[in-house]
């Protein structure tokens, strides 16, 4: 991972997100970098795999519209009904 920094600050985990990427929910493929929040715009389900433990925990009833402030390597298929899904980093 590359150091980047803000203002000559060395990056840190809680400044706010400077990328996104349009998430298509895999089981198989990870998200292009670890996610600083997930922003939901069709409610359902969210599945996904925390950054930290790899292990797969479902959001239930997630709102559209919400931002969740979640760091995850990967949104699953299984799992998620939620739609037009995007992780922020």
């Amino acid at each position: 991972m590359t150091d980047r920094t803000i203002d000559g600050y060395a990056e840190q985990s809680d400044f706010p997100a400077d990328d996104a990427e349009v998430v298509t929910p895999s089981d198989a493929v990870n998200l292009l970098k670890i996610s600083r929040a997930v922003y939901v715009g069709a409610s359902g389900n969210l599945s996904v795999e925390m950054a930290n433990i790899g292990t797969a925990i479902v959001f239930t009833g997630v709102q559209a519209g919400s931002i969740l402030p979640i760091r995850v390597s990967r949104i699953n298929l299984t799992g998620t009904t939620a739609a037009n899904i995007v992780a922020l980093s």
